[in-house]
């Protein structure tokens, strides 16, 4: 079972916040959000509330949507869900002048992002796209293993067993996330920490890639040595459990 709220974080934290690196790995993104600053501040009730900073070919996540230049109000987390999906058209309550950007720049934007993580086998032939897809999967994944701990009720309990520390996750000779835990409460870095108490590194970006996909078992290479755990196991344990409630979410 999957609760709205909890995807509505995802789908905020995770999946849009990882446009920030789709901008720094594909030069096509960037070219889309060249130019003047553009912010569009996404407001969901009884849900998360962000802003996507627009500047110069990169893009930034902050928290609320004071001083956004377009605001997009949803009215529940079913209704944000709907504008991930494809199903809800929103209403701009502000920044009508800045439509042309939402409606041309940020949706090509969002479809880009959109064949990256639901690559074809077509696509994933070139190795530059496998490795950027890839690459975004992992934050994406280590984005929603935050958001599952602070919001999902499984998720919750898995969190609660979580001491203070750093987890890091990362492909070997690639990309790496952090996970901060603080009074059991996770929040997701996209900068690899120098230190961590617990760490999970998969031996390739192949491995990687066939772990998302779920075409092999995360048990199984962990016995082989093709994911090495280091530090306090009991946190990557119940990051595991986490990490069985974002295959139902992002399913």
């Amino acid at each position: 079972m999957t609760d709205a709220v909890t995807l509505s974080y995802i789908n905020l934290y995770a999946i849009l916040g990882s446009l920030p690196h789709l901008c720094e790995l594909v030069p096509e993104a960037a070219e889309l959000v060249k130019g003047k600053p553009v912010s569009i501040g996404f407001q969901v009730k009884g849900g998360p509330s962000a802003t996507l900073c627009f500047s110069d070919g990169a893009c930034v996540l902050r928290e609320g949507v004071d001083d956004c230049d377009v605001l997009l109000p949803f009215s529940s987390p079913e209704k944000f869900n709907g504008l991930i999906d494809g199903t809800v058209t929103p209403v701009p309550k502000k920044g009508f002048t800045k439509i042309r950007f939402l409606l041309k720049n940020f949706t090509a934007l969002t479809d880009l992002l959109t064949r990256y993580l639901r690559a074809g086998e077509a696509d994933l032939q070139d190795e530059t796209f496998f490795t950027r897809s890839t690459t975004l999967m992992l934050y994406v994944i280590a984005g929603a293993i935050s958001q599952i701990g602070n919001h999902d009720k499984i998720g919750r309990f898995s969190a609660s067993n979580i001491p203070d520390g750093i987890i890091r996750l990362a492909i070997q000779g690639g990309a790496a996330a952090t996970i901060q835990v603080k009074n059991h409460v996770l929040a997701t870095d996209p900068v690899p920490a120098a230190d961590f108490t617990a760490c999970m590194e998969f031996a390739d970006i192949h491995l990687a890639r066939d772990l998302f996909d779920g075409k092999v078992n995360a048990v199984a290479c962990i016995g082989t040595g093709e994911i090495r755990m280091s530090g306090m196991i009991s946190m990557l344990d119940n990051v595991n459990r986490i990490l069985d409630r974002v295959a139902l979410y992002l399913a």
